[in-house]
């Protein structure tokens, strides 16, 4: 039988670098790398290997963990706690789930931003929750993060994972034979990553303009209440302009045209085997798309509302728990699968992927730009920036008005 594992294939379809087969090898023979356009793959060292076959079996592509697809809880809100709210991407569920589910002895995992690097990291004081806020749209390097949370649940400490689908799947395949009864995997509804670097091409031009490259950036920056605007804010500090902060709304933001249109996107993306209702975490968490439309009443002035799936038992329990520091309701499953496209399908391949990725290595920012960036019509500004949720969800909210009095 062929093997599915990228190591004996060289299928870069077949690694969704997830770095458990690193994290596996007790002689060190697996590191990764990147590769020309970016994402990071393993090779083995030949004299260190031992050819004991544990990378291969711990691959998740080679050999998937268990997955839950009944019983589906949904639930769509946001934290009460309002700062809290306003530093997260959506609604902030994942700090009300941490905050309840945690209560002592505990470890939480989650990415943290170094610059314009990502890499996964932890905790054991909630205090320091906020390194794990905010979407980093970059694909973390996982490090040691398995080997720790391994160790720490042999401990008998509780200990919160999260990340992508294919990382929660990689820690699942790791921890294999470990006792997990204190493990709670929380994976976020992923679109698939982007190479590291179109945000390096961006860094340069920025670098160009002010004379210092980009400090961080905040793909989803909420300014004053704009949600569903996911402004990009790049923070620069200059020598001789001083701190700056450069802005780009979501529909005149390079960025989201160019990754929305599936052009820069990792290989194994595009057939990516957790884009369904079968998952490999015990919560699924994702902003709620579509609450404009079938639960208006969660939009919350457009300050960010959160999806949370429960997948199985101990979700369904860290949720419940997780209640009291949250409003919102249950929801119908179907009603939000519908607007949750990274739960029902993969990205679909452009064929001009292959001209795009020589391009981002080959051409500066601004060329890059005018020849792949897709400009938004005046009818899509119009609803936008006129006629859009907020103003839906307050003709809504007229209607609930009228319909109280009229009772």
């Amino acid at each position: 039988m062929m093997s599915s594992c990228y190591l004996d294939n060289m299928n870069k379809s077949d690694c969704v670098g997830c770095e458990a087969c690193s994290q596996v090898c007790a002689c060190s023979a697996v590191s990764f790398a990147e590769d020309e356009e970016g994402f990071r793959y393993p090779s083995v060292n030949n004299n260190l290997c031992v050819d004991c076959g544990l990378c291969r079996d711990v691959c998740p592509i080679n050999n998937m963990p268990e997955r839950y697809s009944d019983n589906k809880t949904a639930f769509g809100g946001y934290i009460s706690d309002e700062l809290v709210r306003e530093q997260s991407t959506s609604g902030g569920a994942f700090s009300a789930i941490v905050d309840a589910w945690c209560d002592d002895n505990y470890v939480v995992f989650g990415a943290v931003t170094d610059g314009l690097t990502v890499r996964h990291s932890f905790i054991t004081d909630k205090k320091e929750l906020a390194r794990f806020r905010k979407s980093k749209y970059s694909q973390s390097v996982v490090g040691t993060s398995y080997q720790d949370a391994q160790r720490f649940l042999k401990e008998g400490r509780k200990v919160v994972f999260s990340g992508t689908p294919c990382q929660i799947a990689g820690l699942r395949s790791f921890l294999n034979g470990t006792a997990a009864d204190n493990l709670l995997t929380v994976e976020v509804i992923c679109e698939g990553v982007p190479t590291p670097h179109y945000v390096r091409r961006l860094s340069e031009y920025v670098e160009k303009k002010y004379g210092a490259p980009i400090d961080s950036i905040d793909y989803r920056y909420k300014e004053h209440n704009r949600w569903d605007f996911q402004v990009m804010l790049l923070n620069v500090t200059s020598k001789s302009h001083g701190k700056i902060t450069v802005k780009y709304d979501r529909w005149l933001n390079p960025f989201w045209s160019i990754w929305l249109n599936h052009l820069m996107s990792r290989p194994s993306c595009y057939q990516c085997r957790f884009t369904n209702t079968s998952r490999v975490a015990d919560i699924s968490l994702g902003d709620l798309w579509g609450v404009h439309l079938y639960c208006p009443e969660l939009y919350g002035s457009n300050k960010g509302a959160s999806l949370v799936i429960c997948n199985t038992g101990k979700g369904k329990d860290a949720l419940d728990k997780a209640r009291t520091l949250m409003f919102g309701h249950d929801l119908a499953f179907d009603d939000a699968l519908r607007y949750q496209s990274p739960m029902r399908k993969a990205i679909a391949y452009n064929e001009n992927r292959q001209e795009f990725m020589r391009d981002v290595i080959a051409l500066d920012y601004q060329s890059l730009v005018k020849k792949w960036a897709v400009k938004p019509s005046l009818r899509l500004l119009f609803q936008k920036y006129v006629w859009g949720n907020r103003q839906k969800v307050a003709m809504w909210n007229l209607k609930q008005k009228i319909k109280r009095l009229y009772r």
